[in-house]
């Protein structure tokens, strides 16, 4: 029988759906973070303040205690966001005038990823109107019997409610409702719906435009959009398309995966008995491993019992042989004593005057006194008193337990391709499988492939690290422009897991360059956002740039910001890498001498042309007059996801190629060259003469909206200088 899709599920059936996961009860007033998952307006607002008070407050007595919902007043949803929207009250964790950075980032409890809110912050979130609804629904499914009451009747004389008005945001009794909209008057315009408590605005505003209704849908942030957005915010150079067409897109598409999921129903029963089954299977197989594990054990323990009651029989036995012996000796010496013992009876013999007699007793006497004599000159006790013989090493049986096995071979770890990074320096990632035991260190090997005179790779030998405790480790001193194979495996008691997948990675031509953004020198505060690690920069779309769009056509380079980094360079070769996020409209990379710095920070923005630049990229005869010039400068054009290789020569047009996800740039200062790999693959797209007679420094230029991240480990070799 063929089910419909439009089953109808009971409300009180989806309640886990609706519960927020930070304060753990139903939402209420939720909003939509940027990665789609939903919190309540109060749980934004105090993890912003939790952050805040984290950030600034470490070491005093800033933690508050208990649930953060109770420290907050709850004034209303409304009044509080035309509170932030109109600048009255700032975004928590930041005060107008302080020198103090705004906290805007907060953890996301569903997807356990930093979620930054920019500027605006909670303004920015749009409220979920749809499953506040569905809450509403549930509460009143919940209460079933409990009505709403008239908000205008007063008590005692109070009614239940018949209908809301959306636009009063308010429930009426009958005749509460004809009072206050009375016939041919405006009010009897109003919308009305069935008692509810939950009022949603009509039409949904753009929370960055409020006055801006949103009509479009950006696919790239995945969230609604008004006109301006497009036109000058931060969705300029994002694919958008009309609300109505995504509309019908998810929802064909929701209704598809609801009626695929409900068709398969058979199916997921039959799935779930098959897990409630392994369910029983896993406690029964564990309570049997418990049982023989124990048996085992108990094995062990009487086996070592007994031998442990051998021992110290044996034990018991050789110490009363000993002191049986030792106390004989302590009675012999003590009867050398005078008038005790031996002496004492020898004095008494010598008193004997019957010769015969004494003849016949002292003979027998003399002899003891001889050996009582030679047993004092060469002392000997008659026991050992130590029970070395009795000391057991047991290092070998130690270690035979330790290192039994329960676990089997433990499976090969993978490097991890996305987190690994090698220069000079690696720093090497590597994941476990989800279901491993927990190992007690882990082994990298890595070799070097070795060029012969004929340019064959030849393998070298296999080095081994250090034992490592945690899922990645660094290896240093490696040789440049040269290619390393790296693998990795786990150990668990003594065992070892199986290699993993060897992977190979080619080191840049040149030690890595440590640096950061500079802040200072011709960096512009209106057009370009610099984060806390100055390790990143982002250029936003202005209206000025879209204003002049015609100027743009033309190639008047109208809105392009420049930034350097934080160190110069004077001698030897270096290396550094970035990525260009895939969006930017137009970015410059390359390096520039500290005379053409001067030059552009006091030109004015508008004598920067891309047809001027002579390695611009662009297509237009003025570059090749001077492209066999050595210049102060060297930048390479990316945008829109293409990289723009310049022309050779007149004849030649200018090459495009796919942007890299990671570009490097390697300047050669004595050899006065500049080169730019897919740091990647370490593959040369591009290289190039550059006057090299100031300092050189690594220049980014920005033009709409761009973003440039510096790679971790140059960020950090110069954050930790």
């Amino acid at each position: 029988m063929r089910r419909s899709s439009s089953i109808i599920v009971p409300i009180k059936n989806i309640e886990r759906e609706l519960i927020c996961p930070i304060c753990k009860e139903l939402f209420t007033h939720p909003l939509i973070l940027p990665c789609q998952h939903s919190v309540c307006h109060k749980c934004v607002r105090e993890l912003l303040m939790i952050n805040h008070e984290d950030s600034f407050d470490a070491g005093s007595e800033c933690s508050l205690p208990g649930s953060p919902r109770s420290r907050v007043p709850s004034p209303s949803m409304e009044r509080l966001d035309r509170l932030v929207r109109s600048g009255s009250i700032s975004s928590p964790g930041w005060r107008r005038g302080s020198v103090t950075p705004r906290v805007t980032t907060i953890p996301c409890p569903g997807c356990q990823h930093d979620i930054d809110l920019g500027e605006r912050g909670i303004s920015m979130l749009f409220r979920n109107f749809t499953l506040e609804s569905i809450v509403e629904r549930y509460r009143q499914a919940a209460r079933a019997a409990v009505a709403i009451m008239c908000n205008i009747c007063k008590p005692p004389q109070q009614q239940e409610a018949t209908k809301s008005c959306m636009d009063c945001k308010a429930s009426y009794c009958n005749e509460c409702f004809k009072l206050h909209h009375p016939w041919g008057t405006p009010k009897a315009q109003h919308e009305y719906v069935g008692p509810t408590t939950n009022f949603r605005p009509k039409v949904l505003m753009c929370p960055e435009h409020e006055m801006e209704k949103v009509n479009m849908y950006c696919e790239v942030c995945k969230r609604p959009v008004c006109h301006l957005c497009k036109l000058g915010g931060s969705h300029a150079n994002h694919k958008v398309t009309s609300m109505s067409s995504a509309y019908k897109i998810l929802k064909e598409k929701l209704a598809k995966s609801i009626h695929y999921l409900i068709s398969k129903e058979d199916q997921v029963r039959t799935q779930i008995t098959e897990l409630e089954q392994l369910i029983n299977q896993t406690e029964e197989n564990g309570q049997l491993a418990e049982r023989r594990a124990n048996e085992h054990f108990e094995r062990l323990f009487e086996t070592l019992q007994e031998r442990k009651s051998e021992m110290l029989r044996s034990i018991e036995q050789s110490r009363n042989r000993r002191l049986d012996q030792l106390k004989g000796q302590v009675e012999e010496y003590q009867g050398m004593l005078e008038n005790s013992g031996l002496v004492g009876y020898a004095q008494e013999v010598l008193k004997e005057t019957d010769q015969s007699c004494f003849v016949q007793t002292a003979k027998q006497l003399h002899v003891r006194i001889q050996k009582a004599t030679e047993s004092l000159r060469t002392f000997h006790p008659a026991a050992d008193p130590c029970f070395d013989e009795f000391v057991l090493d047991t290092s070998r049986e130690e270690t035979l337990l330790k290192e039994m096995c329960f676990g089997g071979v433990p499976d090969p770890p993978l490097i991890d391709l996305s987190n690994s990074r090698v220069y000079n320096e690696a720093s090497i990632c590597w994941r476990l499988s989800d279901d491993h035991l927990p190992t007690d260190h882990h082994v990298l090997e890595y070799r070097r492939w070795v060029q012969t005179q004929h340019q064959e790779n030849i393998e070298g030998l296999f080095r081994t690290t250090n034992k490592v405790y945690g899922p990645s480790t660094v290896v240093s001193d490696l040789e440049p422009d040269s290619r390393y194979s790296f693998r990795v495996r786990s150990c668990r008691n003594s065992m070892f897991s199986p290699y993993s997948p060897e992977v190979n990675f080619h080191t840049p031509p040149a030690p890595a360059f440590g640096f950061l953004f500079s802040d200072k020198c011709g960096f512009s505060t209106e057009r370009l956002i610099l984060n806390k690690r100055r390790d990143s920069v982002e250029s936003v779309a202005g209206m000025a740039f879209l204003l002049a769009a015609e100027r743009v056509q033309t190639g008047s380079y109208i809105g392009l910001d420049y930034i350097i980094g934080d160190t110069g360079i004077s001698q030897g070769r270096h290396y550094w890498a970035f990525k260009v996020e895939p969006y930017s409209y137009m970015v410059k990379v390359g390096v520039a001498s500290d005379t053409k710095l001067l030059e552009w920070f006091h030109n004015p923005r508008d004598t920067s042309s891309p047809r001027y630049d002579h390695d611009s990229g662009h297509d237009s005869g003025s570059e090749d007059a001077c492209y066999e010039l050595s210049q102060p400068f060297t930048l390479l054009t990316l945008g829109m996801g293409k990289l723009f290789i310049p022309k050779a020569s007149s004849s030649s047009s200018v090459r495009m190629l796919p942007m890299p996800q990671r570009l490097g740039v390697c300047l050669d200062y004595e050899a006065c060259r500049v080169y730019f790999y897919d740091a990647d693959t370490m593959r040369c797209l591009y290289e190039r003469q550059v006057d090299c007679s100031g300092t050189m420094y690594p220049a980014f230029g920005l033009m709409g909206s761009g973003k440039v991240q510096l790679e971790e480990f140059i960020a950090t070799k110069r954050l930790t200088f």
